[in-house]
């Protein structure tokens, strides 16, 4: 099969980015043509290294050439003989679907940010990908229709990114370790963290905070950390590579407000960590539904900390809670996200699904004054 992904660019610490490169490397290693294309970034050398030819359109990043970038992955789909198309981001997925109109080609998108109100832009696929149950559902909700739209979790252990690079070494951490890695803005509820640490460390003063990332708001939490915590909070900055990290911590901390189905939460797992997640989105599906990891209320400080204490009560604890984490694990590699989504492939490619090209979205049929499900 022939496959061409595009998206805006291949920077590092970009999850949609991470899926594209891991899924295109994987399809590649199974013997299809893989071709990525993107406005340019770091990932080039892995993609090449691993069989995945690189396109760069700088005019994919460029303000005021949709046009030229629309012509010129028309030019490529058209070169490459390419018979899936996969677009990753709303732009290239505008782009894409302009591109593979009156073309052979047919358009998958996947849906990776679904808390964005313009993610309704990627139902212009003929096939659309979920990332999550969670997911799909609020895209049928927002008028997706289910013929069109298939779910394929997130999954990312065993991917070409750290397959063969040495294996990271741990970080010496302060014990108890508590880490979380994302973005500094308010959808990772870092604030709802910080008050439910600093609640924990009343009963437990020895605790320590790592967070991972950088972002808009690392003035503004800093300030928010309690004066007793200082010390205890660590502001780490970004990492191309959290794992040293994750190897050197105890317990895994996400508080999002909404997460569709983060990487990061099969890294955590595939490290050893426990896990206290909030129950958002697509982040259930990676913990198995609570199997694997304690699931917490969003914008709930005190149950944070209520589950910091409880996974950190003593050290057994602790070790049935790390050994929660690898429950099922298997379920959340690359290969399995390759497999599902060439299933997704073959059912558009199929001859009945050829003659039956739904329309983008706005330009469905209307019946009885219904929009379609």
């Amino acid at each position: 099969m022939r496959i061409l992904h595009v998206v805006n660019h291949t920077r590092r610490q970009n999850g949609n980015v991470h899926a594209a490169v891991d899924l295109a490397c994987a399809q590649s290693e199974l013997g299809h043509e893989v071709t990525l294309c993107s406005g340019g970034g770091d990932f080039e050398p892995l993609l090449r290294a691993n069989r995945v030819a690189v396109e760069t359109l700088p005019d994919l990043l460029a303000k005021g050439r949709l046009l030229q970038a629309c012509r010129a992955l028309r030019a490529l789909a058209a070169a490459r003989d390419a018979d899936i198309v996969h677009a990753h981001m709303m732009r290239s997925a505008g782009l894409a679907w302009a591109a593979t109109r009156f073309s052979h080609a047919r358009l998958v998108t996947t849906v990776h940010n679904a808390f964005e109100k313009s993610a309704i832009l990627m139902g212009v696929g003929d096939r659309v990908v979920a990332v999550s149950e969670a997911v799909g559902v609020g895209m049928r909700r927002r008028g997706i229709p289910a013929g069109r739209l298939r779910v394929v979790l997130n999954g990312t252990l065993g991917n070409a990114r750290h397959r063969h690079e040495p294996p990271p070494k741990p970080l010496t951490l302060e014990y108890p370790a508590v880490l979380s890695v994302g973005g500094l803005h308010p959808r990772k509820g870092v604030l709802d963290l910080l008050a439910g640490f600093s609640q924990a460390r009343r009963a437990r003063p020895e605790l320590h905070l790592y967070l991972v990332g950088g972002g808009p708001c690392a003035a503004e939490y800093r300030a928010a950390v309690a004066a007793a915590d200082a010390g205890h909070v660590h502001f780490c900055g970004s990492h191309a590579d959290p794992r040293p990290y994750m190897l050197g911590a105890d317990v895994f901390v996400l508080a999002s407000h909404a997460d569709p189905a983060p990487l990061v939460i099969p890294e955590a797992r595939e490290a050893g960590l426990a896990i206290i997640a909030t129950r958002v989105d697509g982040v259930p599906e990676l913990l198995e539904g609570g199997a694997a990891g304690v699931l917490v209320a969003p914008q709930a400080p005190a149950e944070i900390a209520a589950a910091l204490l409880a996974v950190l009560a003593d050290a057994r604890s602790l070790a049935d809670h790390r050994a929660r984490s690898q429950i099922n694990l298997r379920r959340l590699s690359v290969q399995r996200v390759a497999a599902e989504t060439l299933a997704v492939y073959d059912e558009v490619l199929r001859p009945r699904a050829r003659r039956a090209r739904p329309s983008p979205i706005g330009r469905e049929t209307v019946r009885n004054g219904q929009a379609p499900t």
